[in-house]
Protein backbone atom coordinates (compact mmCIF):
# COMPACT_ATOMS: atom_id res chain seq x y z
CA UNK A 1 0.00 0.00 0.00
CA UNK A 2 0.95 3.36 -0.75
CA UNK A 3 3.07 4.90 2.23
CA UNK A 4 0.21 7.97 3.24
CA UNK A 5 -0.81 8.27 6.48
CA UNK A 6 -4.47 7.94 6.64
CA UNK A 7 -6.65 11.42 7.18
CA UNK A 8 -6.79 12.49 10.46
CA UNK A 9 -9.25 14.86 9.75
CA UNK A 10 -12.74 12.65 10.94
CA UNK A 11 -14.92 14.40 7.93
CA UNK A 12 -12.18 12.88 5.69
CA UNK A 13 -12.44 9.18 6.78
CA UNK A 14 -14.03 7.04 5.09
CA UNK A 15 -14.75 3.18 4.99
CA UNK A 16 -15.11 0.23 2.91
CA UNK A 17 -16.42 -3.36 4.42
CA UNK A 18 -15.55 -6.97 2.90
CA UNK A 19 -17.78 -9.97 3.37
CA UNK A 20 -14.99 -12.91 3.19
CA UNK A 21 -17.42 -16.04 3.28
CA UNK A 22 -14.96 -19.07 3.66
CA UNK A 23 -15.52 -23.04 3.67
CA UNK A 24 -15.98 -22.92 7.66
CA UNK A 25 -16.27 -19.61 8.93
CA UNK A 26 -17.82 -15.99 7.45
CA UNK A 27 -16.08 -12.76 8.56
CA UNK A 28 -16.78 -9.21 7.92
CA UNK A 29 -13.97 -6.81 7.59
CA UNK A 30 -13.72 -3.17 7.67
CA UNK A 31 -10.88 -1.21 5.68
CA UNK A 32 -10.46 2.85 6.07
CA UNK A 33 -9.48 4.86 2.85
CA UNK A 34 -6.08 3.85 3.35
CA UNK A 35 -6.74 -0.05 2.90
CA UNK A 36 -5.61 -0.29 6.83
CA UNK A 37 -7.64 -2.66 8.46
CA UNK A 38 -9.85 -1.12 11.51
CA UNK A 39 -11.94 -4.15 12.35
CA UNK A 40 -13.30 -7.91 11.84
CA UNK A 41 -15.48 -10.30 13.33
CA UNK A 42 -15.59 -13.76 12.62
CA UNK A 43 -17.82 -16.55 13.12
CA UNK A 44 -17.77 -20.67 12.34
CA UNK A 45 -21.19 -22.27 11.08
CA UNK A 46 -21.80 -25.84 10.85
CA UNK A 47 -20.15 -28.27 8.20
CA UNK A 48 -22.43 -31.00 7.12
CA UNK A 49 -21.12 -34.72 6.49
CA UNK A 50 -24.31 -37.05 5.38
CA UNK A 51 -22.04 -39.95 3.78
CA UNK A 52 -18.38 -40.49 3.04
CA UNK A 53 -16.63 -37.60 0.84
CA UNK A 54 -20.58 -35.66 0.99
CA UNK A 55 -19.96 -32.03 1.81
CA UNK A 56 -22.90 -29.92 2.86
CA UNK A 57 -23.93 -26.35 4.22
CA UNK A 58 -27.26 -25.07 4.86
CA UNK A 59 -27.64 -22.19 2.89
CA UNK A 60 -29.63 -20.10 6.21
CA UNK A 61 -26.11 -21.10 7.71
CA UNK A 62 -24.07 -19.08 5.74
CA UNK A 63 -26.19 -16.00 5.26
CA UNK A 64 -27.15 -15.91 8.85
CA UNK A 65 -23.31 -15.88 9.61
CA UNK A 66 -22.66 -13.10 7.61
CA UNK A 67 -25.49 -11.10 8.73
CA UNK A 68 -24.25 -11.54 12.45
CA UNK A 69 -20.53 -10.60 11.38
CA UNK A 70 -21.77 -7.35 9.85
CA UNK A 71 -23.69 -6.73 12.92
CA UNK A 72 -20.79 -7.15 15.18
CA UNK A 73 -18.19 -5.76 13.55
CA UNK A 74 -20.75 -2.66 12.82
CA UNK A 75 -21.14 -2.76 16.62
CA UNK A 76 -17.56 -2.87 17.65
CA UNK A 77 -17.21 -0.23 14.71
CA UNK A 78 -19.26 2.30 16.55
CA UNK A 79 -17.81 1.55 20.26
CA UNK A 80 -14.47 2.82 18.63
CA UNK A 81 -16.21 5.96 18.25
CA UNK A 82 -16.23 5.83 14.39
CA UNK A 83 -19.14 7.17 12.24
CA UNK A 84 -22.00 5.10 10.82
CA UNK A 85 -22.19 7.86 7.95
CA UNK A 86 -18.84 7.46 6.55
CA UNK A 87 -19.49 3.41 5.74
CA UNK A 88 -19.20 4.28 1.94
CA UNK A 89 -19.85 0.65 0.25
CA UNK A 90 -19.65 -3.22 0.73
CA UNK A 91 -17.61 -6.34 -1.45
CA UNK A 92 -17.88 -10.06 -0.93
CA UNK A 93 -15.46 -12.62 -1.65
CA UNK A 94 -16.65 -16.16 -0.97
CA UNK A 95 -15.68 -19.56 -1.42
CA UNK A 96 -16.01 -20.79 -4.70
CA UNK A 97 -18.28 -23.81 -6.67
CA UNK A 98 -19.99 -24.46 -3.76
CA UNK A 99 -23.37 -24.97 -5.32
CA UNK A 100 -26.92 -23.36 -4.05
CA UNK A 101 -30.52 -23.44 -5.26
CA UNK A 102 -33.50 -22.10 -4.05
CA UNK A 103 -37.21 -21.13 -4.86
CA UNK A 104 -37.61 -17.81 -7.15
CA UNK A 105 -41.40 -17.43 -5.72
CA UNK A 106 -40.13 -17.88 -1.31
CA UNK A 107 -36.69 -17.16 -1.44
CA UNK A 108 -36.15 -20.43 0.43
CA UNK A 109 -33.41 -22.82 -0.12
CA UNK A 110 -34.41 -26.19 -1.79
CA UNK A 111 -31.96 -27.89 -0.95
CA UNK A 112 -28.46 -27.78 1.22
CA UNK A 113 -25.51 -26.00 -0.24
CA UNK A 114 -23.26 -29.01 -2.13
CA UNK A 115 -19.52 -27.74 -1.39
CA UNK A 116 -16.81 -27.05 -3.46
CA UNK A 117 -14.99 -30.33 -1.77
CA UNK A 118 -17.79 -32.85 -2.04
CA UNK A 119 -17.09 -36.03 -4.24
CA UNK A 120 -20.59 -37.38 -4.34
CA UNK A 121 -20.68 -36.91 -8.10
CA UNK A 122 -17.83 -38.82 -8.93
CA UNK A 123 -20.49 -41.31 -11.14
CA UNK A 124 -22.02 -38.26 -12.90
CA UNK A 125 -18.54 -37.33 -14.09
CA UNK A 126 -17.69 -40.48 -15.36
CA UNK A 127 -20.91 -40.57 -17.11
CA UNK A 128 -20.60 -37.43 -18.61
CA UNK A 129 -16.58 -38.29 -19.68
CA UNK A 130 -17.81 -41.30 -21.64
CA UNK A 131 -20.60 -39.14 -23.63
CA UNK A 132 -17.74 -37.25 -25.12
CA UNK A 133 -14.72 -38.51 -27.54
CA UNK A 134 -12.68 -35.71 -25.55
CA UNK A 135 -13.43 -37.59 -22.26
CA UNK A 136 -13.38 -34.94 -19.01
CA UNK A 137 -11.84 -32.17 -21.60
CA UNK A 138 -15.32 -32.07 -23.15
CA UNK A 139 -15.56 -28.47 -22.63
CA UNK A 140 -11.88 -27.37 -21.88
CA UNK A 141 -11.85 -25.04 -25.04
CA UNK A 142 -15.37 -23.51 -23.79
CA UNK A 143 -14.90 -23.21 -20.37
CA UNK A 144 -10.97 -23.43 -19.52
CA UNK A 145 -12.35 -26.57 -17.33
CA UNK A 146 -12.17 -30.40 -17.38
CA UNK A 147 -14.84 -32.04 -15.97
CA UNK A 148 -14.46 -33.43 -12.41
CA UNK A 149 -16.46 -33.28 -8.97
CA UNK A 150 -15.22 -29.70 -8.05
CA UNK A 151 -17.21 -27.44 -10.27
CA UNK A 152 -20.74 -26.43 -9.43
CA UNK A 153 -22.54 -27.57 -13.01
CA UNK A 154 -21.55 -31.47 -11.92
CA UNK A 155 -23.46 -30.31 -8.42
CA UNK A 156 -26.18 -28.94 -10.17
CA UNK A 157 -26.57 -31.85 -12.41
CA UNK A 158 -26.37 -34.35 -9.27
CA UNK A 159 -29.16 -31.79 -7.80
CA UNK A 160 -31.55 -32.12 -10.81
CA UNK A 161 -31.42 -35.81 -11.05
CA UNK A 162 -31.53 -36.69 -7.09
CA UNK A 163 -33.88 -34.00 -5.37
CA UNK A 164 -37.14 -33.85 -7.23
CA UNK A 165 -38.10 -30.54 -5.71
CA UNK A 166 -35.53 -28.99 -7.64
CA UNK A 167 -35.78 -31.12 -10.80
CA UNK A 168 -39.46 -29.82 -10.10
CA UNK A 169 -38.55 -26.37 -9.96
CA UNK A 170 -36.14 -26.50 -12.59
CA UNK A 171 -38.78 -27.39 -15.05
CA UNK A 172 -41.21 -24.90 -14.04
CA UNK A 173 -39.30 -22.08 -14.39
CA UNK A 174 -39.41 -21.35 -10.56
CA UNK A 175 -35.66 -22.38 -9.66
CA UNK A 176 -32.26 -20.03 -9.41
CA UNK A 177 -29.29 -21.31 -9.02
CA UNK A 178 -25.40 -19.58 -7.44
CA UNK A 179 -22.71 -20.01 -5.81
CA UNK A 180 -21.92 -18.71 -2.77
CA UNK A 181 -21.97 -14.81 -3.70
CA UNK A 182 -25.13 -14.75 -5.52
CA UNK A 183 -26.61 -16.23 -2.49
CA UNK A 184 -25.46 -13.48 -0.48
CA UNK A 185 -26.17 -10.96 -3.12
CA UNK A 186 -29.80 -12.33 -3.16
CA UNK A 187 -30.71 -12.01 0.12
CA UNK A 188 -28.61 -8.62 1.01
CA UNK A 189 -30.51 -6.55 -1.39
CA UNK A 190 -33.91 -7.89 -0.72
CA UNK A 191 -34.34 -11.43 -0.90
CA UNK A 192 -37.95 -12.75 -2.09
CA UNK A 193 -38.98 -9.08 -2.38
CA UNK A 194 -37.16 -8.28 -4.75
CA UNK A 195 -33.49 -9.22 -4.07
CA UNK A 196 -30.79 -9.06 -6.83
CA UNK A 197 -29.87 -12.21 -8.82
CA UNK A 198 -26.19 -11.46 -10.13
CA UNK A 199 -22.79 -12.83 -10.11
CA UNK A 200 -19.32 -11.61 -11.30
CA UNK A 201 -16.82 -12.69 -13.90
CA UNK A 202 -14.34 -14.85 -11.73
CA UNK A 203 -17.45 -17.07 -9.66
CA UNK A 204 -19.06 -17.60 -12.85
CA UNK A 205 -15.66 -19.19 -14.49
CA UNK A 206 -15.77 -21.62 -11.78
CA UNK A 207 -19.24 -23.37 -12.66
CA UNK A 208 -18.40 -24.87 -15.96
CA UNK A 209 -21.28 -23.20 -17.65
CA UNK A 210 -19.28 -19.78 -18.93
CA UNK A 211 -17.81 -19.52 -21.68
CA UNK A 212 -14.42 -18.13 -20.76
CA UNK A 213 -13.88 -15.90 -24.06
CA UNK A 214 -16.87 -14.23 -24.19
CA UNK A 215 -17.44 -14.13 -20.41
CA UNK A 216 -21.54 -15.08 -20.89
CA UNK A 217 -22.98 -18.03 -20.65
CA UNK A 218 -22.66 -20.62 -22.94
CA UNK A 219 -25.48 -22.36 -25.17
CA UNK A 220 -22.57 -25.50 -25.32
CA UNK A 221 -22.26 -25.78 -21.82
CA UNK A 222 -26.13 -25.41 -20.70
CA UNK A 223 -27.18 -27.95 -23.21
CA UNK A 224 -24.40 -30.82 -22.17
CA UNK A 225 -25.09 -30.42 -18.49
CA UNK A 226 -29.01 -30.18 -19.18
CA UNK A 227 -29.68 -26.42 -17.49
CA UNK A 228 -32.27 -23.92 -18.15
CA UNK A 229 -30.11 -20.58 -18.59
CA UNK A 230 -33.31 -18.92 -16.93
CA UNK A 231 -32.15 -19.98 -13.50
CA UNK A 232 -28.78 -18.90 -13.57
CA UNK A 233 -27.50 -15.13 -12.44
CA UNK A 234 -26.55 -11.98 -14.34
CA UNK A 235 -22.47 -11.98 -15.13
CA UNK A 236 -20.80 -8.56 -13.98
CA UNK A 237 -17.44 -7.60 -13.88
CA UNK A 238 -15.76 -7.89 -10.20
CA UNK A 239 -15.61 -4.40 -9.50
CA UNK A 240 -19.38 -2.56 -10.38
CA UNK A 241 -22.63 -2.02 -8.81
CA UNK A 242 -23.82 -5.05 -7.86
CA UNK A 243 -27.34 -3.78 -5.69
CA UNK A 244 -27.56 -1.98 -2.67
CA UNK A 245 -28.31 -3.34 1.23
CA UNK A 246 -32.03 -4.21 1.95
CA UNK A 247 -31.87 -6.67 4.56
CA UNK A 248 -33.38 -7.14 7.99
CA UNK A 249 -31.34 -6.78 10.73
CA UNK A 250 -28.77 -4.70 8.66
CA UNK A 251 -31.64 -1.40 8.83
CA UNK A 252 -27.75 0.98 9.73
CA UNK A 253 -26.46 0.48 6.25
CA UNK A 254 -29.97 0.03 4.69
CA UNK A 255 -29.30 1.32 0.76
CA UNK A 256 -25.27 1.20 1.24
CA UNK A 257 -23.53 0.13 -2.23
CA UNK A 258 -22.47 -3.61 -2.77
CA UNK A 259 -19.47 -2.48 -5.38
CA UNK A 260 -16.92 -5.64 -5.20
CA UNK A 261 -17.53 -9.43 -5.61
CA UNK A 262 -15.05 -11.94 -6.17
CA UNK A 263 -14.07 -15.55 -5.66
CA UNK A 264 -12.07 -15.70 -2.89
CA UNK A 265 -8.79 -16.92 -4.48
CA UNK A 266 -9.16 -14.07 -7.36
CA UNK A 267 -9.61 -11.65 -4.46
CA UNK A 268 -6.44 -12.64 -2.94
CA UNK A 269 -4.89 -11.97 -6.36
CA UNK A 270 -6.30 -8.44 -6.27
CA UNK A 271 -5.37 -8.06 -2.57
CA UNK A 272 -1.72 -9.03 -3.28
CA UNK A 273 -1.64 -6.62 -6.31
CA UNK A 274 -0.25 -9.51 -8.90
CA UNK A 275 -1.78 -7.30 -11.45
CA UNK A 276 1.17 -7.81 -14.01
CA UNK A 277 1.48 -11.00 -16.16
CA UNK A 278 3.75 -13.26 -14.51
CA UNK A 279 2.75 -12.60 -10.80
CA UNK A 280 1.23 -15.44 -9.23
CA UNK A 281 -0.03 -15.67 -4.93
CA UNK A 282 -0.82 -18.40 -2.92
CA UNK A 283 -3.22 -18.80 -0.52
CA UNK A 284 -3.27 -21.42 2.25
CA UNK A 285 -6.59 -21.91 3.73
CA UNK A 286 -8.70 -25.15 3.81
CA UNK A 287 -7.28 -26.05 0.84
CA UNK A 288 -4.33 -24.57 -1.53
CA UNK A 289 -4.84 -22.65 -4.37
CA UNK A 290 -2.09 -20.51 -6.62
CA UNK A 291 -3.04 -18.04 -9.44
CA UNK A 292 -1.03 -16.92 -11.87
CA UNK A 293 -1.71 -14.03 -13.89
CA UNK A 294 -1.65 -14.01 -18.04
CA UNK A 295 -2.89 -11.06 -18.26
CA UNK A 296 -5.64 -10.19 -21.09
CA UNK A 297 -4.38 -13.92 -22.84
CA UNK A 298 -6.36 -16.88 -21.23
CA UNK A 299 -3.87 -19.71 -21.91
CA UNK A 300 -4.77 -23.17 -22.23
CA UNK A 301 -2.58 -25.92 -19.86
CA UNK A 302 -1.31 -28.32 -21.39
CA UNK A 303 0.24 -29.96 -18.03
CA UNK A 304 -3.03 -30.20 -15.18
CA UNK A 305 -3.66 -26.61 -14.29
CA UNK A 306 -7.08 -24.51 -14.64
CA UNK A 307 -7.64 -21.79 -17.18
CA UNK A 308 -9.85 -19.03 -15.53
CA UNK A 309 -10.51 -15.41 -14.86
CA UNK A 310 -8.46 -13.52 -12.55
CA UNK A 311 -10.66 -10.54 -12.49
CA UNK A 312 -12.29 -7.94 -14.35
CA UNK A 313 -12.67 -4.22 -13.01
CA UNK A 314 -15.60 -2.29 -14.98
CA UNK A 315 -14.59 -0.77 -18.42
CA UNK A 316 -11.13 -2.87 -18.08
CA UNK A 317 -11.33 -6.37 -20.22
CA UNK A 318 -10.95 -9.17 -18.21
CA UNK A 319 -7.04 -10.44 -16.40
CA UNK A 320 -6.83 -14.05 -17.10
CA UNK A 321 -5.03 -16.65 -14.35
CA UNK A 322 -3.37 -20.51 -14.80
CA UNK A 323 -4.44 -21.75 -11.25
CA UNK A 324 -3.31 -24.87 -9.65
CA UNK A 325 -5.78 -26.24 -6.42
CA UNK A 326 -4.52 -28.48 -3.64
CA UNK A 327 -8.11 -29.76 -2.20
CA UNK A 328 -6.32 -30.24 1.38
CA UNK A 329 -3.93 -27.59 3.10
CA UNK A 330 -5.38 -26.19 6.32
CA UNK A 331 -7.89 -28.93 7.22
CA UNK A 332 -5.39 -31.46 7.03
CA UNK A 333 -3.71 -29.83 10.39
CA UNK A 334 -7.59 -29.74 11.46
CA UNK A 335 -7.61 -33.35 10.96
CA UNK A 336 -4.39 -33.79 13.44
CA UNK A 337 -6.62 -31.64 15.52
CA UNK A 338 -9.79 -33.01 15.74
CA UNK A 339 -9.49 -36.74 14.14
CA UNK A 340 -6.36 -37.84 16.00
CA UNK A 341 -5.98 -35.57 18.83
CA UNK A 342 -2.33 -35.17 17.75
CA UNK A 343 -2.07 -31.33 18.54
CA UNK A 344 -4.93 -29.35 20.70
CA UNK A 345 -4.82 -26.10 18.95
CA UNK A 346 -3.69 -25.71 15.54
CA UNK A 347 -0.92 -23.51 15.87
CA UNK A 348 1.02 -26.05 18.27
CA UNK A 349 2.05 -27.79 14.85
CA UNK A 350 4.53 -25.44 14.07
CA UNK A 351 6.49 -26.19 17.26
CA UNK A 352 5.95 -30.11 16.66
CA UNK A 353 7.12 -29.49 12.73
CA UNK A 354 10.63 -27.72 14.24
CA UNK A 355 11.30 -30.44 16.99
CA UNK A 356 12.65 -32.81 14.22
CA UNK A 357 15.28 -31.49 11.34
CA UNK A 358 13.23 -33.42 8.27
CA UNK A 359 10.70 -35.66 7.93
CA UNK A 360 12.73 -38.77 9.20
CA UNK A 361 11.62 -40.62 5.66
CA UNK A 362 7.36 -40.01 6.76
CA UNK A 363 5.56 -38.93 3.49
CA UNK A 364 2.15 -37.81 3.87
CA UNK A 365 -0.16 -37.82 0.81
CA UNK A 366 -3.27 -35.77 2.25
CA UNK A 367 -5.73 -36.45 -0.57
CA UNK A 368 -8.53 -36.99 1.76
CA UNK A 369 -10.97 -36.03 -0.83
CA UNK A 370 -9.07 -37.18 -3.91
CA UNK A 371 -6.15 -35.08 -5.80
CA UNK A 372 -6.95 -31.86 -7.49
CA UNK A 373 -3.80 -30.08 -9.68
CA UNK A 374 -2.32 -30.94 -11.69
CA UNK A 375 -3.48 -34.74 -11.10
CA UNK A 376 -6.87 -34.95 -10.72
CA UNK A 377 -8.04 -37.88 -9.39
CA UNK A 378 -10.59 -37.63 -7.36
CA UNK A 379 -11.37 -41.38 -6.56
CA UNK A 380 -7.37 -41.69 -5.00
CA UNK A 381 -7.24 -42.07 -0.89
CA UNK A 382 -4.73 -40.32 1.83
CA UNK A 383 -1.57 -42.29 2.63
CA UNK A 384 0.93 -42.21 4.84
CA UNK A 385 4.50 -43.78 3.82
CA UNK A 386 7.46 -44.19 5.94
CA UNK A 387 6.55 -45.10 9.25
CA UNK A 388 9.84 -47.04 11.28
CA UNK A 389 9.97 -47.52 14.83
CA UNK A 390 11.27 -44.34 15.20
CA UNK A 391 8.74 -42.35 13.60
CA UNK A 392 7.10 -39.55 16.41
CA UNK A 393 4.05 -37.46 16.21
CA UNK A 394 6.71 -34.51 15.11
CA UNK A 395 8.26 -36.07 12.02
CA UNK A 396 3.77 -37.15 10.89
CA UNK A 397 3.52 -32.87 11.90
CA UNK A 398 6.07 -32.16 9.52
CA UNK A 399 5.36 -34.34 6.84
CA UNK A 400 2.03 -32.33 7.11
CA UNK A 401 3.23 -29.34 6.49
CA UNK A 402 5.76 -30.72 3.51
CA UNK A 403 2.48 -32.29 2.24
CA UNK A 404 1.08 -28.98 0.70
CA UNK A 405 4.31 -27.53 0.12
CA UNK A 406 5.33 -30.50 -2.26
CA UNK A 407 1.89 -30.19 -3.76
CA UNK A 408 2.58 -26.50 -4.66
CA UNK A 409 6.11 -27.53 -6.46
CA UNK A 410 4.24 -29.64 -8.42
CA UNK A 411 1.94 -26.84 -9.40
CA UNK A 412 4.46 -24.13 -9.98
CA UNK A 413 6.59 -26.95 -12.35
CA UNK A 414 3.17 -27.03 -14.49
CA UNK A 415 2.96 -23.36 -14.31
CA UNK A 416 6.35 -22.79 -15.37
CA UNK A 417 6.05 -25.18 -18.34
CA UNK A 418 2.57 -23.91 -19.26
CA UNK A 419 3.87 -20.27 -19.10
CA UNK A 420 7.39 -20.48 -20.71
CA UNK A 421 8.09 -18.43 -17.76
CA UNK A 422 9.88 -19.31 -14.40
CA UNK A 423 8.08 -18.17 -11.56
CA UNK A 424 10.79 -15.65 -9.56
CA UNK A 425 9.26 -15.27 -6.17
CA UNK A 426 5.86 -16.61 -4.77
CA UNK A 427 3.30 -14.35 -3.08
CA UNK A 428 1.63 -16.11 -0.22
CA UNK A 429 -1.50 -15.29 2.40
CA UNK A 430 -4.30 -17.24 4.27
CA UNK A 431 -3.92 -18.65 7.76
CA UNK A 432 -1.67 -21.51 7.16
CA UNK A 433 0.98 -18.98 5.82
CA UNK A 434 1.12 -17.39 9.12
CA UNK A 435 3.62 -20.58 10.20
CA UNK A 436 7.25 -19.56 9.88
CA UNK A 437 8.36 -22.90 9.40
CA UNK A 438 5.63 -23.89 6.95
CA UNK A 439 6.93 -20.95 4.77
CA UNK A 440 10.67 -22.15 5.35
CA UNK A 441 9.87 -25.61 4.33
CA UNK A 442 8.67 -23.86 1.12
CA UNK A 443 10.98 -21.97 -0.35
CA UNK A 444 13.50 -24.87 0.27
CA UNK A 445 11.08 -27.03 -1.83
CA UNK A 446 10.79 -24.39 -4.44
CA UNK A 447 14.04 -23.00 -4.52
CA UNK A 448 12.71 -19.47 -4.87
CA UNK A 449 11.76 -16.85 -2.82
CA UNK A 450 8.46 -16.83 -0.50
CA UNK A 451 7.42 -13.17 0.03
CA UNK A 452 4.76 -12.90 2.90
CA UNK A 453 3.05 -8.97 3.22
CA UNK A 454 2.94 -8.16 6.62
CA UNK A 455 -0.90 -7.56 6.31
CA UNK A 456 -2.19 -11.06 5.87
CA UNK A 457 -5.72 -9.90 5.07
CA UNK A 458 -5.17 -10.04 1.25
CA UNK A 459 -8.36 -12.05 0.42
CA UNK A 460 -10.50 -9.42 2.26
CA UNK A 461 -8.70 -6.76 1.34
CA UNK A 462 -9.24 -7.70 -2.80
CA UNK A 463 -12.81 -7.73 -1.84
CA UNK A 464 -12.59 -4.18 -0.13
CA UNK A 465 -10.64 -2.96 -3.31
CA UNK A 466 -13.21 -4.19 -6.19
CA UNK A 467 -15.85 -2.06 -4.11
CA UNK A 468 -13.72 1.29 -3.48
CA UNK A 469 -12.36 1.23 -7.13
CA UNK A 470 -15.96 1.37 -8.14
CA UNK A 471 -16.74 4.06 -5.14
CA UNK A 472 -13.54 6.44 -5.57
CA UNK A 473 -12.54 5.91 -2.43
CA UNK A 474 -9.21 7.31 -0.89
CA UNK A 475 -6.43 5.41 -2.42
CA UNK A 476 -8.43 3.61 -4.91
CA UNK A 477 -9.43 7.14 -6.45
CA UNK A 478 -9.01 7.05 -10.09
CA UNK A 479 -9.99 3.98 -11.45
CA UNK A 480 -8.68 0.70 -11.43
CA UNK A 481 -5.42 1.83 -13.65
CA UNK A 482 -4.62 4.64 -11.46
CA UNK A 483 -4.00 2.48 -8.57
CA UNK A 484 -2.40 -0.26 -10.15
CA UNK A 485 0.49 2.16 -10.63
CA UNK A 486 0.35 3.45 -7.50
CA UNK A 487 0.83 -0.23 -6.12
CA UNK A 488 3.44 -0.82 -8.66
CA UNK A 489 5.44 2.33 -7.25
CA UNK A 490 4.94 1.55 -3.15
CA UNK A 491 7.16 -0.30 -1.40
CA UNK A 492 5.37 -2.39 0.56
CA UNK A 493 6.74 -4.01 4.17
CA UNK A 494 7.25 -7.70 3.50
CA UNK A 495 8.79 -10.87 4.82
CA UNK A 496 11.39 -12.94 2.50
CA UNK A 497 11.57 -16.68 3.18
CA UNK A 498 15.01 -17.76 1.46
CA UNK A 499 15.85 -21.40 0.77
CA UNK A 500 18.21 -22.48 2.81
CA UNK A 501 19.08 -26.05 1.36
CA UNK A 502 21.15 -27.06 -1.65
CA UNK A 503 19.50 -28.05 -5.01
CA UNK A 504 20.80 -31.87 -4.62
CA UNK A 505 18.88 -31.99 -1.03
CA UNK A 506 15.88 -30.28 -2.75
CA UNK A 507 15.31 -32.72 -5.80
CA UNK A 508 16.03 -35.91 -3.00
CA UNK A 509 12.94 -34.23 -1.04
CA UNK A 510 10.95 -33.97 -3.83
CA UNK A 511 11.62 -37.56 -5.39
CA UNK A 512 10.83 -39.05 -2.39
CA UNK A 513 7.10 -37.26 -2.97
CA UNK A 514 6.98 -38.28 -6.31
CA UNK A 515 7.32 -42.22 -5.38
CA UNK A 516 4.82 -41.19 -2.54
CA UNK A 517 2.27 -39.76 -5.77
CA UNK A 518 3.00 -42.81 -7.63
CA UNK A 519 1.80 -45.34 -4.88
CA UNK A 520 -0.92 -43.29 -4.32
CA UNK A 521 -2.38 -43.07 -7.78
CA UNK A 522 -1.61 -46.90 -8.47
Amino acid sequence: MPNSHHSNDPEMRSYVGAIDNGTTSSRFLIFDEMGHLVIGHQLEYRQIYLHPGWVEQDPMDILGSVVSCIDGALRKFGLQGHDIRKFKGIGITNQRETAVVWDRTTGKPLHNAIVWSDTRTKDIVTRLAESSDKGTDALKEVCGLPITTYFSAVKLRWLLENSPKVKEAHDNGNLMFGTVDSWLIYNLTGGAEGGIHVTDVTNASRTMLMDIKTLQWSDECLEFFGVNKDILPEIKPSSTLFGTVNCVGLDEIKNVPIAGCLGDQHAALVGQHCFEAGEAKNTYGTGCFMLFNTGEKYITSNNGLLTTVGYQFEGEPASYALEGSIAVAGSAVKWLRDNMGIIREAEEINALAAGVPNNGGVVFVTAFSGLFAPYWRPDVRGCILGISQHTTKHHLARATLEATCFQTRAIVEAMNADSSTALKTLRVDGGLSNSDICMQIQANTLGIDVSRPQMRESTALGAATAAAVHLGIGIWKGGFKAFAERTREAKEVLQIFTPEISEKERDEQYELWQKAIEKTLS
